[in-house]
């Protein structure tokens, strides 16, 4: 395939609304020594993307005249001189936080975020530092794998980064949207029982298809602290995966186990724990974590190792990812208002090229 010189982009002109993504024709450079172009087939979209949007993308910040989007599966067209570990045509995916490669992250991993403090993926080509690549699951497609940097990771992250989740464990994850949905699934197919929360009937049936054992709407019963105690003889969950914000951390806290984990993953809740710390209502938190003996724990995506270790856990046992619609890359506008609507269960994915 020849090499190309130009690429259709988007571009956030105005960080005031995802109604100026503008699509504009740029170069696209010869990679370095270390990098590697890649065809991008597929982008998956996030909570994460409508913040960025709006401007209000927390601490690090973004960058002006912005490429948006995080999550991408794509081809290697070309590599770098110094590249030895990937080649022409391989299938990959790309870390979000491009130089965090292991370990804990720091600040300067954050400010390479893609997507916010640095260019993203919402492009037809994109070149990436050969660090950051990851191979995808075996057998899937370009739109499946595209779901895995945010989401897959995060959920990952959540259950295995610091108390690490083992089979016979109770996880309780809050809704159906993408981090929550690969967490239930993780958690099934490692072994453990998963308690899940909607406000719709139709969504905990999915959610059940899914493994979840257990389905509590939130609508239908406003104390479902009470009643994931019951569900656990009393005991609580060992993991929660806990995406609300003000009005549910109390209460996944006392679904926890003493000792238990809460996961609070970050651009799903951060803009709300926000305005909940600004409003001064937390001073009933500590007493709720030190009566349980919780760590709490927040989660900002994951490491390319630990991305890895999720693919292994992939292809040990065919975890299917949920992709609930696929827009064309020329309706990108309609995909970021089908998102933000929250009618999905999993997924919302763009297809920026044919296969």
């Amino acid at each position: 395939m020849p090499i190309p010189t130009t690429t259709r982009e988007y571009r956030l002109l105005k960080p005031d609304g995802f109604h100026n993504l503008t699509l504009k024709e740029a170069s696209v450079r010869t990679p370095r020594s270390t990098e590697v172009l890649v065809k991008v087939h597929a982008v998956s979209l996030q909570f994460r993307d409508i913040v960025v949007a709006k401007g209000q993308y927390p601490p690090a910040g973004q960058k002006d005249d912005l490429v948006p989007g995080s999550d991408m599966a794509g081809e290697i067209l070309a590599v770098g001189a110094d590249v030895k570990e990937w080649a022409v045509g391989d299938r990959v995916c790309a870390n979000l936080c491009v130089d965090h490669v292991v370990g804990e992250v720091t600040d300067a991993m954050r400010l390479t975020g893609l997507g916010a403090p640095i260019d993203g993926v919402l492009t037809e080509y994109r070149i990436f530092p050969a660090h950051c690549l990851v191979k995808i699951p075996d057998g899937w497609t370009y739109i499946e794998a595209s779901t895995l940097p945010c989401a897959a990771v995060t959920a990952y992250n959540a259950l295995f980064g610091l108390n690490s989740l083992k089979a016979g464990d109770t996880v309780l994850v809050l809704g159906t949207g993408g981090v929550s949905v690969f967490g239930l699934q993780i958690a099934v197919a490692s072994g453990a029982t998963v308690i899940a929360t909607s406000s719709s009937d139709s969504k905990l049936e999915v959610a059940k298809k899914l493994g979840a054992k257990h389905g509590i709407n939130y609508k239908k019963t406003p104390d479902w602290e009470k009643e994931v105690l019951r569900i656990t003889g009393g005991r609580g969950v060992d993991h929660v995966i806990e995406v609300g914000g003000p009005g549910t951390i109390g209460k996944s806290i006392a679904s926890t186990r003493y000792g238990g984990s809460v996961n609070v993953i970050g651009f799903v809740a951060s803009p709300f724990l926000l305005l909940l710390a600004r409003a001064g209502d937390t001073s009933n938190l500590p007493g709720q974590i030190l009566s349980r003996g919780a760590v709490v724990r927040g989660i900002l995506t994951g490491s390319r190792k630990q991305f890895e270790d999720l693919v292994r856990l992939i292809n040990a046992t065919g975890l299917k990812p949920v992709v609930d619609k696929v827009f064309a890359f020329e309706d990108l506008r309609a995909a970021y208002e089908y998102l933000e609507s929250q009618q999905h269960v999993g997924k919302v994915c763009v297809q920026v090229a044919e296969v």
